[in-house]
């Protein structure tokens, strides 16, 4: 096989396949994407069958003509990008423009970066997909149609620069539909009975009130709650039933996309776009010393938990050696796959077990050895046994109430010893807990009764993991499309996030609303959910490209007639306030600006007056304040002002002094010799964070609220704010080996 040419995405690719495959083969990069749609234009004929124009991108012309070079000394030519749709018009435009004619092509997929897996693909050719490459086509051309038709709507509308797109616009209506929830949600008062209980094996114990008179326990009130406290007091705690079984917890199948995004999101604190970035590295190859570069993992855009069979073989020969038979299942575990899933390619795991995590740490960045290691702990304790409980659960009488307690203590650790899954809401099933000895008819000494008060509580703010499942629960998107999805509606805007938690923006609620209002069917989760499976029944050859388009954008063509002539023309009218223009004393309407929203005057131009509205914009009426801070500049007082960038002091002296201070803490700097404070300022994604004053000659900076308040286990000058489903909002020491903790009110 001489002088074959191949051709792959990534230059990163290229000395991977070049140290397996060897010097006959010549292998080049396209550096992703050659060819796209116009970038001023639709680029689209819809009159013609939706037909594309696509053009050899600008910084791709040399590559391209380097590539023609080299395919016409060639012998054959295997086009390998990536494995799925997007790699598949990647080759299929190599293959437009290197002009091949009369040399074997061949379509070779390389599920992962491994000398087995590259030369069995080289053997086995494929022919170029047709049906792959149209369902990545007809999402394009989809992207196209509603990205490049509504957003000029909208910055005729509310503002230029906005953007909307037919699976973003989904995910933005998500998140605000959760935000209506949570303020429209009406806390209902409820409290819980705890009795403190000791038998005659120690250790005492705790158990809840789950019923009264036979029904369901429902404490209302706090004199309801009194009343029951007093009447148990006088009553005898006996054991009525005590049931003691053995629990298994199996392991979870080896990581999809978006499941390895929602665990690294819990675990190591990576955004969605993070996670692909640096599994895109260890799939592409790694330096390792003299072995030189190798691939690690399988390929990252999957939603299939299929295995090869012969790295389960490898998994369960690596479990009996290193955890002994015990371990180890009787028969290899099988995973049923989602009935959505492609699978096209394997679950995500690591390409050899020969490469531990721990002994290719010096070569791995911190980020690369964490995600490794994470890939590789969930795959190999997808193969071992279950973890095995003993869990008790105890019932107590006391007068006409029902009393339990459940304990639930770890017998057997299996895969546990391993892996475990992290979570987004508390274990309540008493896991860890360990009850005494008890038996029925033994009469328990009450030791306290807890009464506590509670709230029902609204639905919580999606996390980016959160997020992510519910996309994929809904069928909006897919593997490849996730971590873009949560990337855009961000850079646009229309969210940010505020202590790991997804708020929708003033910007994002009204764009959501005025496309729900005028894009019903767009905007629809099940229409959106609809075309992902006619995309995948494209690509399986089940449905035609052209029909499918037509049968989207005669309705869509009607709803943006129907739009540009009847959606509120914010921009124009303005939200109307109580403020009263100092200048003219015409009344105040709310805009859209550059930074947001702000006050200007109705009678623009002929007032040209405006106003900063305060941080949260209540009500839209709220000018910012004057601080008891003067200007160092002008000496009038400074203002809190919300910009894009987060709070700042702005003068009110504005526009004739343009004076602007960073928005103190007022938490001093915890960098030796800084004089600076901690300032709240915002990400370029408006992601909230606090930085030294004194940047950029001190660039300190931490996601934690600064609290300023010493630490009273080591003196720390300030302490940060934290928080978790399972303990709440706490105060917390930022010093390192510290560990100080307490609940902040």
């Amino acid at each position: 096989m001489s002088n074959a040419l191949i051709i792959v995405e990534s230059p990163t690719k290229v000395k991977t396949i070049k140290k397996y495959l060897g010097s006959e083969f010549d292998v080049r990069a396209s550096v992703g994407h050659v060819k796209d749609l116009p970038g001023n234009t639709l680029g689209i004929d819809i009159e013609h069958d939706f037909s594309p124009t696509y053009q050899v991108l600008e910084a791709k012309k040399k590559v391209i003509a380097e590539l023609k070079k080299a395919a016409r000394s060639a012998d054959s030519i295997y086009l390998a990008p990536d494995p799925d749709r997007e790699g598949e018009a990647i080759a299929w435009h190599i293959a437009e423009e290197i002009g091949a004619k009369g040399k074997p092509l061949y379509r070779v997929l390389f599920n992962d970066l491994t000398k087995n897996t590259m030369l069995a693909a080289i053997r086995n050719p494929l022919p170029l997909d047709r049906n792959r490459y149209e369902a990545q086509q007809t999402r394009r051309i989809l992207d196209r149609l509603v990205g490049y038709q509504i957003s000029p709507i909208l910055w005729d509308k509310v503002k230029r620069g906005l953007s909307a797109g037919r699976v973003q616009s989904v995910a933005v209506r998500i998140v605000c539909e959760r935000e209506e929830e949570i303020r429209n949600f009406t806390p209902e008062e409820y409290w819980t009975i705890t009795a403190a209980l000791e038998g005659a094996d120690p250790p005492p114990f705790e158990a809840r009130l789950v019923k009264i008179a036979g029904k369901k326990a429902k404490v209302a009130s706090d004199a309801q709650a009194r009343e029951l406290v007093e009447r148990l007091k006088a009553s005898a705690f006996t054991v009525s039933a005590v049931e003691s079984k053995e629990t298994k917890r199996n392991p979870l199948p080896p990581f999809t996309t978006s499941k390895l995004q929602q665990e690294a999101s819990r675990w190591l604190r990576f955004s969605p776009k993070k996670t692909m970035m640096v599994a895109q590295k260890l799939y592409e190859g790694i330096e390792l010393g003299k072995e030189g570069p190798v691939g690690l993992i399988t390929y990252m855009r999957t939603d299939s938990v299929r295995v090869a069979g012969e790295a389960v073989a490898e998994a369960r020969a690596f479990i009996r050696e290193v955890y002994g038979k015990d371990f180890l299942p009787a028969k290899a575990k099988v995973y049923a796959a989602s009935e959505k899933a492609q699978d096209a390619h394997e679950a995500i795991r690591p390409t050899s077990l020969a490469w531990r995590p721990a002994e290719i740490k010096p070569f791995l960045s911190s980020d690369e050895f964490r995600l490794y290691q994470l890939i590789w702990n969930r795959f190999v304790a997808s193969q071992m046994n279950p973890a095995v409980y003993d869990q008790t659960i105890v019932d107590i009488a006391a007068a006409d109430c029902l009393f339990q307690a459940r304990g639930s203590v770890l017998k057997f650790a299996g895969f546990t010893i391993l892996y475990t899954e992290g979570k987004d809401t508390d274990d309540e099933n008493g896991n860890g807990k360990t009850l005494p000895k008890l038996s029925e008819g033994e009469v328990l000494k009450l030791l306290e009764l807890k009464p506590e008060q509670h709230f029902t509580q609204p639905p919580p703010r999606f996390t980016e993991a959160m997020l992510v499942r519910e996309l994929e629960e809904k069928g909006i998107g897919r593997p490849s499309t996730y971590a873009a999805i949560l990337s855009t509606i961000q850079e646009r805007n229309y969210v940010r996030l505020e202590q790991g938690r997804i708020h929708p923006t003033d910007l994002g609620i009204l764009v959501n609303e005025l496309l729900v209002e005028n894009f019903p069917q767009i905007l629809d989760v099940e229409f959106t959910a609809a075309m992902e499976d006619q995309l995948d029944r494209i690509e399986e050859g089940k449905r035609n490209r052209i029909d499918t388009l037509k049968e989207f954008y005669g309705p869509f063509e009607k709803d943006l007639k129907n739009a540009a002539q009847k959606m509120r023309n914010v921009k124009k009218e303005g939200e109307p306030t109580d403020e009263v223009c100092d200048k003219c004393g015409a009344p105040m309407v709310i805009k859209w600006g550059r930074n947001g929203r702000f006050l200007a005057c109705s009678q623009y131009p002929d007032c040209k007056n405006t106003k900063n509205l305060n941080g949260n914009g209540a009500n839209g009426q709220a000018e910012a304040k004057p601080l008891d801070i003067p200007c160092d500049k002008c000496g009038k007082p400074m203002a809190l002002k919300e910009g894009r960038f987060g709070k700042f002091l702005g003068c009110t002296g504005y526009p004739e002094c343009k004076n602007t201070m960073p928005f103190s803490t007022g938490v001093p700097c915890p960098e030796e010799g800084c004089t600076g404070t901690l300032a709240e300022k915002r990400t370029k994604k408006g992601k909230s964070f606090y930085g030294c004053t004194r940047y950029p000659q001190c660039k300190y900076a931490t996601w934690d609220r600064p609290i300023a308040e010493a630490c009273p286990q080591c003196g720390s000058k300030f302490l940060v704010e934290k928080y978790s489903r399972k303990t709440g909002r706490m105060k917390a020491c930022p010093k390192e080996g510290c560990g100080f903790k307490e609940p902040l009110s």
